[in-house]
Parts: structure tokens; sequence; C-alpha cells
């Protein structure tokens, strides 16, 4: 198995399931309705739905720059962004959104070769390997809070 293979079942670990650390971002998510998460059980931390955006966003991110597009970082309201419908169409599109990109950044992945892989982010300064591994700790640190939130609006 290839490096880019390795980064690309991690990603896809991360994401849907089969993760050695415990759940992945979807199963956090599969019984999260709109209303919980729009909700702020804890006054100073994001919604659910606050982190799902912001993981989508910068999975997104990940993969404009793995195609060698030097995408600055998003401004704060971009990067933290806040539901405007809190519907449940809104919240199920909210998911295929994170869904697709993270599809997106996988077929990207795996058309890669192991070579690029040393090659640095278009004004990033760190490999596009590490960018990929920071991208998988990133989205499961945000499954870490996704599980407390939802704790913590059943309490």
């Amino acid at each position: 198995m290839s490096e880019v293979d390795r980064i690309a079942d991690q990603l896809e670990r991360a994401h849907s399931g089969n993760a050695w650390h415990g759940p992945s971002v979807s199963e956090v998510l599969w019984d999260v309705d709109a209303a919980t998460a729009a909700e702020h059980p804890i006054a100073s931390a994001h919604s659910i739905w606050e982190i799902v955006l912001h993981v989508a966003l910068w999975t997104d991110v990940a993969r404009q720059r793995l195609a060698g597009k030097a995408v600055v970082d998003p401004p704060a309201e971009e990067d933290w962004s806040a539901a405007i419908d809190e519907s449940a169409a809104s919240w199920s599109a909210t998911i295929d959104r994170l869904d697709r990109v993270t599809n997106r950044l996988q077929t990207a992945i795996v058309a890669l070769d192991d070579r690029h892989l040393d090659e640095i982010v278009p004004g990033k300064g760190i490999s596009k390997y590490l960018m990929l591994h920071g991208l998988v700790q990133h989205n499961l640190y945000h499954a870490g809070q996704i599980v407390l939130l939802k704790e913590a609006t059943q309490s």
C-alpha cells in the first residue's frame, strides 16, 4: 500500500468509521437532528452545526491546497460561521456538504503519487503530507467536541 493510500484510508476511517480510536465524525453525527445541532449547551463553545461547517470548510481548503491553489486562511466569520437556516433540510444539506467535500478530498489524495507528499503547500510552509495528517487530526479533535456537546444537550 502506498503512503497516499494510507492517508486516504485514515481520512476515510476518521470520516466514515472503523477508526481505532472510536467513533468517526459521521458516526457521532448520525443521530443529531437540526435542533440539537443548533443548540449552544455550553455558553462559550460552538454549536455542533458550527463545528460541522468548520470541518467542511477546512476539508475543502485542504483539497484546494492539495491541488496547488494558494488558499488564504478564511476570515473568522467564515471559519466559524453559523447556520442561517436551522431547518432539518438545511442540516441535511450541511451533512451532505461535509460528505461531499470529504469524498472530493479522498479522490484528490488517491490521485497523488507519494513523491508529491513532500511538496510544500503554497503559502503555508508545510508539506502536503503534514497538511493531510493534520486535517485528519483536526477532524477527529472536532468529533470529540461533538460527543461532548451531544452529552451536554442531554443534561
